[in-house]
């Protein structure tokens, strides 16, 4: 068995590194991240994550270790309710009461989806959305005034 060992993950790189592949793959749900400071655990090693306040990481992301080792972040799936809706104007419009409520919200053309709460649920059943509980990746917007920036 391997020896329990840790990496220390001190910056996102701005691109794919130019070698093979990452070392490690640590999969986050989309609470974990949103975090810079934080253990992990996968396997055998234990993961810190000592990055810059403010920094957002998303699915993709590489990080590299004070060791300049490679981390890829992957989504983790989570329970998530997924809505879909009949017709564009119904999508719409759940978006816009999820939107009010300042829930996060991953928006694509033909669904919606958030963290798991059985109020809102009934709310969009009765605007005529279709409401399904999954586990999967969930990807929720970063919001107008987040930096985007992956220096």
């Amino acid at each position: 068995m391997a020896e329990p060992r840790s990496l220390k993950l001190i910056r996102r790189l701005p691109h794919c590194p130019p070698h093979p592949g990452p070392t490690q793959i640590l999969p986050l749900t989309a609470g974990d991240r949103t975090r810079t400071r934080h253990h992990f655990t996968v396997g055998t090693i234990t993961l810190t994550l000592a990055l810059p306040r403010g920094t957002g990481l998303q699915a993709g992301d590489y990080l590299e270790a004070e060791t300049g080792e490679i981390v890829q972040i992957t989504a983790q799936p989570e329970p998530v309710l997924t809505v879909t809706a009949p017709d564009p104007t119904t999508l719409l419009r759940a978006a816009y009461h999820l939107g009010n409520r300042h829930v996060p919200l991953e928006v694509t053309a033909n669904h919606l989806r958030f963290s798991p709460d059985p109020v809102l649920a009934q709310m969009l059943d009765h605007l005529g959305a279709t409401v399904t509980a999954e586990t999967a990746p969930f990807y929720p917007e970063a919001g107008a005034y987040h930096n985007h920036d992956h220096a």
